[in-house]
């Protein structure tokens, strides 16, 4: 009887660890994973936000005080560069930035570069 219980738990403390990643995400939301070219990986998410696009990227490095070098991409023109720092406890960071919505479909690309190490992360996405 403990043996289910604990695996009752288990379970239900997996579901509830979940959940909130799909609370974030709302209809029309595109969202993209990947790893980048060391053991680090980026979440890209855009989201229509009026007459623009809200682009967010996150590189989980699992390393703190890491700095790199961003740079966002709509529809093949660059629209903003910047260097953001990984922070406690998770050893990552997260940048958000409006794009404005074009007729048809919008392109985001982003490019991230770890000054250190010249790690890269390269994301996608198309709304």
């Amino acid at each position: 009887m403990r043996k289910t219980t604990k695996v009752a738990m288990t379970g239900l403390l997996a579901m509830a660890l979940l959940a909130p990643t799909a609370a974030f995400a709302k209809e029309g939301d595109v969202v993209k994973t990947g790893t980048c070219s060391a053991a680090s990986t980026w979440k890209l998410k855009a989201s229509p936000e009026n007459s623009s696009i809200e682009t967010e990227i996150e590189v989980d490095q699992n390393v703190v005080g890491q700095v790199w070098k961003v740079k966002v991409f709509h529809n093949g023109t660059r629209e903003y560069r910047f260097r953001k720092t990984t922070v406690a406890p998770s050893g990552s960071f997260t940048a958000r930035r409006l794009v404005t919505d074009e007729a048809g479909k919008d392109r985001i690309r982003v490019r991230a570069v770890n000054i250190a190490t010249g790690e890269t992360c390269g994301a996608f996405a198309s709304i």
